[in-house]
C-alpha cells in the first residue's frame, strides 16, 4: 500500500469530493466544498508568498469562520507548526504563545491570500503540526505537540479507520455545530469527521438555542452545560426533534446524570473520553451502559489503577518541556494521570484523576501554581486549592489558607489577585481558613481531607 501524503491530503480530498455540496454554513453564507478549497489554496498560497514554510511556526488569532478553519488547513498544507490561539488568555499568556518561534501572525483581518494553485502537501512526517494548549494556569501554557505524522494518522478523515461508535456517531454529523474557538482539538476533530462523513459544519455564534434555531444535529456539550439542558428540558421543553448526537466532553458523567440525560434526551448521548496529548482514547454510544465510556478501540494498560494509552494519533512531546515529556510520554505510551478500570463486559469506568488538577468549563488547570499566587497575598502563610463540584463550571476552586496573624484575606482580594495572574477561571469561589492542613501518613498535606 503506497504511503499516505500528509495531513491535510485526506481533508483537501474530502473538500474536492463535495464539490457543489455546502459544507460550511455561517449565518446566510453557504461555503461549497469546492469553495472551501480554494480559500485553503489561495491561503496557502499566501503563507508561502510570506516565507512560511515547513517546521515554521505560525500562530492564529482568529474567530469561527470559513477563512479560520481554512487558514488552518492551509497552515498544515505548507507544513508549519501551527498554534491556535484561543479566546480567554490573559494578555501575559497570549504574549507567551506569540514567542513561541512564531515566524507569522494571522488575524480575520489580515488573512494572507494569493493565487489558487493545486495544493502541496509540505509536512514532514517527523515536524511537530501543531501545538494545542491544555491549560493556561501556570502562566505559560503547556503546549501538545504532534508531528505530521501522527496528524497523518488520525482517524478522523479515514473512514476505513473509524471505530464503531464513531461510526454510529458519522451517521448523525448531518449538521455539527462549531463555537467557541476552532483551535479546540475537540471542534476541529469532529469538524473534519463531518466533513468526511459528508455533513455540514454550521457556526453558532450563540449555542445556547443554537439546536432549535439552527436545526443542528449535532454539537459538543460539557457535563455542565448537559446538566443545564436536561434541566431546561424537564422545566419548558424545546423543539430539540432535529437532534441526533450530543458529544459529551470534557470530564465524566456520573451514572445518574448519564441515566438522566438518556431519559429526557433520548438515545443522543455520545459520551467521549480522551485528552489533548490523546485525541479520542474510548466513546460511549447511547445504546452503552451509562456510566462507562464504552469499550475503548485503542490500547489501554492499566497500571496502580492508573491508565496508559497508545492511539494513532497522539502527541509526541510538550514543546520545550523535556521535564513533564519524559513523564508523560513513556516509550510509545501516554500515562493519562486519570484513574478507572475495566468490567467483566469490558467497558470503562473512570475513578478519578492521578493529577492534582481542576476542570473548569472542561479546561483543565493546574493547582500548583494556583496555590503558588495565593501564597504571595501577605495575609497568607500557606494555600491548599482543591477542585469541588460546581454546577455552573464542572469544578471550581476552593482555597484554604492558613493566615500569617489573625486577618483571613476577603475572597475577593484573592479572585482579583488569581485571575490577573492566571485567568478568573483559576480564581476562588470560596475561601476557608484553617490553623493547619491536615496531614497523611506520608507527612504531606492530605487534600482528600479538606475536600471532604
Amino acid at each position: 500500500m503506497p504511503a499516505r501524503e500528509p495531513f491535510p491530503r485526506a481533508v483537501l480530498d474530502v473538500l474536492g469530493a463535495a464539490a457543489d455540496r455546502p459544507v460550511f454554513e455561517h449565518g446566510t453564507r453557504v461555503v461549497t466544498g469546492s469553495e472551501l478549497l480554494d480559500l485553503v489554496a489561495r491561503i496557502a498560497s499566501g503563507l508561502r508568498a510570506n516565507g512560511v514554510g515547513p517546521g515554521d511556526g505560525l500562530a492564529l488569532r482568529q474567530g469561527v469562520n470559513p477563512e479560520a478553519f481554512a487558514t488552518i488547513l492551509a497552515g498544515h498544507v505548507v507544513g508549519a507548526r501551527v498554534v491556535g490561539v484561543r479566546p480567554g488568555l490573559t494578555e501575559a499568556q497570549v504574549q507567551h504563545l506569540l514567542g513561541l518561534d512564531i515566524k507569522l501572525v494571522v488575524r480575520d483581518d489580515d488573512i494572507p491570500f494569493g493565487e489558487a494553485t493545486e495544493p502541496r502537501c509540505d509536512g514532514r512526517p517527523d515536524d511537530f503540526a501543531r501545538l494545542i494548549h491544555t491549560s493556561g494556569s501556570t502562566g505559560a501554557p503547556k503546549a501538545c505537540a504532534q508531528t505530521y505524522a501522527s496528524m497523518t494518522n488520525a482517524w478522523a478523515a479515514h473512514p476505513d479507520a473509524w471505530p464503531p461508535a464513531i461510526r454510529e456517531l458519522a451517521s448523525r454529523l448531518q449538521r455539527y455545530l462549531v463555537f467557541g474557538s476552532l483551535s479546540s482539538q475537540v471542534m476541529f476533530e469532529y469538524a473534519v469527521l463531518t466533513l468526511t462523513a459528508g455533513g455540514t459544519i454550521v457556526v453558532a455564534d450563540n449555542p445556547a438555542d443554537a439546536i432549535t434555531r439552527l436545526r443542528a444535529t449535532a454539537r459538543v456539550i460539557t457535563v455542565p452545560g448537559l446538566a443545564k439542558l436536561v434541566a431546561s428540558q424537564r422545566r419548558s421543553p424545546a423543539d430539540l426533534s432535529s437532534l441526533r448526537a450530543l458529544l459529551v466532553s470534557g470530564s465524566p458523567l456520573t451514572t445518574e446524570r448519564h441515566r438522566e440525560a438518556l431519559e429526557v434526551l433520548g438515545p443522543v448521548l455520545f459520551h467521549g473520553y480522551g485528552q489533548t496529548e490523546t485525541g479520542m482514547i474510548s466513546m460511549a454510544r447511547p445504546s452503552d451502559p451509562p456510566g462507562t465510556v464504552g469499550k475503548p478501540p485503542v490500547d489501554v494498560e492499566i497500571r496502580d489503577g492508573e491508565l496508559f494509552v497508545r492511539t494513532p494519533g497522539q502527541a509526541g512531546a510538550y514543546w520545550a518541556n523535556p521535564d513533564e515529556s519524559a513523564e508523560v510520554f513513556v516509550d510509545g505510551w501516554v500515562r493519562t494521570r486519570d484513574l478507572g478500570h475495566f468490567d467483566d463486559d469490558g467497558y470503562l469506568h473512570l475513578t478519578g484523576r492521578a493529577r492534582d488538577v481542576v476542570i473548569v468549563n472542561a479546561n483543565l488547570h493546574y493547582i500548583g501554581p494556583i496555590e503558588h499566587v495565593i501564597a504571595e497575598h501577605p495575609d497568607v502563610a500557606e494555600a491548599y486549592v482543591v477542585a469541588v463540584p460546581d454546577d455552573e463550571t464542572g469544578e471550581a476552586v476552593h482555597a484554604f489558607v492558613v493566615p500569617r496573624a489573625d486577618r483571613v484575606p476577603e475572597l475577593e482580594e484573592l479572585q482579583k489577585l488569581v485571575t490577573e495572574r492566571l485567568g478568573a477561571a483559576c480564581a476562588p469561589v470560596q475561601v476557608t481558613a484553617i490553623a493547619e492542613p491536615p496531614v497523611a501518613p506520608s507527612g504531606k498535606p492530605d487534600k482528600r481531607q479538606l475536600t471532604a
